[in-house]
C-alpha cells in the first residue's frame, strides 16, 4: 500500500487549494478513505471520511464546511479542497487508508 499526498504548501488566508493523494496496491474503489491533519504541537484529527463509491461522506467535529472531501476512483486519488483558508488551518495533512496505512503528509501553510 503506498500514499502519496501532494498539493500542500504556502496559501495566502481567502485562497484555495487541493490537497490530492495518490494510492496504489490495493482496491482503491471498495476502499473508504480519510484525510487527517496535524497541528504544531497537537493531536492528529480526523477531517474528513469518503466511502470506496464516494457516494457518502463524513466530517469530523468542527470541521469548517470550507473543507470537502471526493474521490476519483478512474485516478486512485482522493481529494481535499481547501476554500477560504485561515491561519488556523496551517498543519501538515495526511492521507489515511483505514486502518492501518498512512502517507507522508503535505505541509500547508496559510499566511499572508
Amino acid at each position: 500500500v503506498q500514499l502519496v499526498e501532494s498539493g500542500g504548501g504556502l496559501v495566502s488566508p481567502g485562497g484555495s487549494l487541493r490537497l490530492s493523494c495518490v494510492a496504489s496496491g490495493f482496491s482503491f474503489s471498495s476502499a473508504a478513505m480519510s484525510w487527517y491533519r496535524q497541528a504544531p504541537g497537537k493531536e492528529r484529527d480526523l477531517i474528513a471520511s469518503i466511502t470506496g463509491t464516494g457516494d457518502s461522506t463524513y466530517y469530523g467535529n468542527s470541521v469548517p464546511s470550507r473543507f470537502t472531501i471526493s474521490r476519483d476512483n478512474a485516478k486512485n486519488t482522493v481529494y481535499l479542497q481547501m476554500n477560504s483558508p485561515k491561519p488556523e488551518d496551517t498543519a501538515v495533512y495526511y492521507c489515511r487508508r483505514p486502518p492501518s496505512s498512512w502517507g507522508q503528509g503535505t505541509q500547508v501553510t496559510v499566511s499572508s
